[in-house]
């Protein structure tokens, strides 16, 4: 179903297969630049043969139809701000520990860098994969921007959704993050903020490739309100 539609707005440039396990468990993470790169994301680990179980907010399961799908393919809410967000946590874990694929975007929301440059991360991603000993697979986005642009909100001369003509969308995945010298500590925060930092560093990393800039060298570290619309 996604196919059509990335055919008609994307011109992909996608690499780094050879990173992405042919089986057995492991945790994708990526950048978060616009509304539409949980498609390419998605389809990108699709086509590496890899079905993800992406960790999705949990009002999109309320939408007709969208809902339906994301439930029919094993997506996992998350219920920001409220005693359930650590059920997505459990359930992420249960499917790795079943051997899939599960995709999160440590940021939690579109960057709010004004560069796009990946900023200060939640520990969800970090705390998935010292728990279970996943591999962590990084991976970088660019180009999503330019089809749904992060934050539009419709105004006059703002472009919601572009068309047309098709857009170059990279995505790159690495090497698995080096996690070692975390695996076996206690979950404290300064060892899930050191390992959620190393995840970002990985992701930053390949983006910098992608784009051939220098990264800021601070981490932009303002979020969205969890009560201001995200679009």
């Amino acid at each position: 179903m996604v196919r059509p539609v990335l055919f008609l707005l994307v011109e992909r440039r996608w690499s780094g297969y050879e990173h992405i396990p042919a089986e057995g468990e492991f945790v994708a993470a990526a950048n978060h630049i616009s509304h539409f790169d949980p498609l390419t994301f998605g389809y990108f680990l699709y086509r590496g043969g890899r079905p993800p179980r992406m960790l999705a907010k949990a009002s999109l399961f309320d939408i007709p139809f969208v809902g339906a799908m994301l439930r029919r393919t094993g997506q996992i809410p998350v219920h920001r701000g409220t005693a359930d967000a650590a059920s997505a946590l459990r359930s992420a874990v249960e499917e790795v520990g079943n051997g899939e694929c599960v995709a999160i975007y440590p940021e939690g929301t579109i960057t709010r860098d004004p560069g796009l440059w990946p900023m200060t991360a939640r520990t969800g991603a970090a705390r998935i994969a010292l728990t279970t000993n996943a591999p962590v697979i990084p991976v970088a986005q660019w180009g999503p921007q330019r089809i749904v642009p992060p934050y539009a909100r419709g105004g006059r001369g703002d472009r919601r959704v572009w068309p047309a003509p098709r857009q170059t969308v990279h995505v790159v995945a690495g090497p698995p993050v080096d996690l070692s010298r975390h695996m076996g500590k206690p979950l404290t925060p300064d060892v899930l903020r050191d390992a959620t930092e190393d995840i970002m560093a990985a992701i930053t990393a390949l983006l910098a490739g992608i784009r051939q800039e220098q990264p800021p060298a601070q981490r932009h570290t303002h979020r969205r309100p969890e009560n201001e619309p995200a679009s």
